[in-house]
């Protein structure tokens, strides 16, 4: 090893030692656990153990999920959740920091940015409380409102009709604090001489807008619009969890919550298992594929 290279090795051997707690953490929590996923092609008896001698079926688990009656209402729910959760919590920020951004009181942006952004802090176990008082049909805030201007009062968590959208309203209400600090530090970065030439141009603020933020944020949306295809199978199972119940099946049950009742209610470990992991299997795919694409139109990489 040369001088210069045992020096380098040298200097970044503490960044190194410092990526070994979570090393550690991945390789515990994440990488040891995917010896279960043998479960998905056994009939599985916890009473023998993970590592016993189970019996093996093949794909039988796989037919056993496709032949379900329920199986695509609920693949349906959960790509129309998650897709409008992706594309609603891209608008939505997108549209409040450019709104923002053409605020001239420091303050007043400086408030509102940290009280956009504190729901983010929040766990779903204790929104779910919240939202619960507030969206409750009898006595919540949003019925009293709704009751003073005459409207009968709407059962928001209990109704199939409005419960996926009381859910993505919900989940872009929580996230899209955080999501408009994205787009406003984007903002930030445009050269600022781009809008004194259009000035002098004659552009008003709204051409300003459209012919000079818009584009110069375009790389960051649709860098983050195409990296976000990889969760088009995740609709949030922590939200759902906490608000759904037997009465929302029909459109609020989706397959992170399909798999919690097999697997931990129902005691159908290998079905569940199997349902896991041909969700983790598409979602592998389209992360690689969103990676990919992100690489090739814009030049982004991790690494």
């Amino acid at each position: 090893m040369s001088k210069g290279k045992s020096y380098a090795w040298k200097r970044e051997l503490p960044m190194h030692l410092m990526l070994v707690p979570g090393l550690v953490l991945l390789l515990i929590f994440a990488y040891i656990p995917m010896t279960g996923i043998m479960i998905a092609f056994q009939q599985f008896n916890p009473v023998k153990g993970l590592f016993g001698h189970q019996r093996w079926v093949g794909l039988d688990n796989f037919h056993y999920i496709f032949s379900m009656p329920n199986i695509w209402r609920v693949v349906g729910n959960t790509l129309l959740i998650a897709s409008l959760k992706i594309v609603c919590g891209m608008v939505v920020p997108i549209v409040f920091a450019l709104l923002l951004n053409e605020v001239k009181n420091v303050l007043f942006k400086r408030v509102t940015q940290t009280v956009i952004y504190f729901p983010y802090f929040l766990s779903w176990i204790i929104l779910s409380g919240i939202m619960i008082d507030i969206l409750s049909p009898s006595g919540g805030l949003v019925n009293q409102f709704l009751g003073a201007f005459g409207i009968k009062g709407i059962y928001f968590l209990g109704e199939n009709k409005w419960f996926p959208f009381t859910m993505i309203a919900s989940d872009v209400w929580k996230n899209f604090g955080f999501n408009t600090v994205v787009y406003l530090a984007a903002i930030t970065g445009i050269d600022p001489a781009l809008y004194e030439a259009a000035a002098v141009d004659g552009a008003s603020r709204w051409k300003q807008t459209w012919h000079v933020t818009l584009p110069g944020m375009r790389m960051i949306i649709v860098l983050l619009m195409v990296l976000s295809l990889g969760n088009i199978f995740d609709a949030g199972f922590d939200q759902i969890f906490n608000l759904y119940s037997p009465q929302v099946y029909q459109s609020g049950d989706i397959i992170d919550t399909m798999v919690y009742r097999m697997g931990l209610l129902q005691s159908q470990y290998s079905a569940s298992t199997a349902v896991g992991l041909l969700k983790s299997g598409v979602s592998f795919v389209l992360i690689t594929s969103s990676y990919y694409l992100a690489y090739r139109l814009f030049r982004y990489r991790l690494f």
